[in-house]
């Protein structure tokens, strides 16, 4: 595209009017590098095919103005993504994360030494456990939020390491 004048115009075939190339999306298959009509023409063509298939056409996002600058400021949109994260995909506030959090006294109920930062939560029902550290909540993942194996890996960090006793094909006895 980069053999676009952009000083330049261009006339929509849909519309007939002749607007700055800047009007235009690119297509790189066109001779120009141009599509033949102008971006509000193809936002109106979307708008009705959406129509006509019965769906409802998305209104236009409100992130940015039309001045291309953003509504609001980095910060603010940071906060807005942590607190709709939390609320999505843990179904709670910020402020009972923040609960959580000092119920705990600030720290992971793991380790009791870093930070808790990182909400854990059941996989199978969803269920918010608590809040970990980076390493206790990667560890849990890690070895499947199955009890069974998190004791076997208790014990055998206690130097208790597990040697079946074969009883029958795929069958094993534990010692006792």
């Amino acid at each position: 595209m980069d053999s676009v004048e952009w000083g330049r115009t261009k006339r929509c075939t849909r519309c007939g009017e002749e607007k700055p190339h800047r009007e235009f999306a690119p297509k790189r298959a066109n001779l120009d590098g141009l599509q033949r009509h102008c971006r509000d023409c193809g936002a109106e063509s979307h708008r009705k095919r959406e129509e006509a298939m019965g769906r409802q056409p998305r209104p236009t996002a409100g992130e940015s103005a039309v001045d291309g600058l953003a509504t609001r400021c980095k910060s603010c949109r940071v906060v807005d993504g942590r607190i709709g994260h939390l609320k999505r995909v843990y179904g709670i506030t910020e402020a009972q994360h923040d609960e959580m959090i000092a119920a705990q006294g600030g720290l992971c109920c793991i380790c009791l030494k870093a930070p808790a930062a990182h909400v854990d939560h059941c996989h199978e029902t969803g269920r918010v456990r608590g809040v970990l550290c980076f390493n206790c909540n990667t560890a849990i993942g890690l070895l499947g939020d199955d009890p069974g194996t998190i004791q076997r890996a208790i014990s055998y960090l206690e130097g208790n390491a597990w040697k079946p006793t074969i009883v029958a094909q795929g069958v094993y006895r534990q010692p006792s």
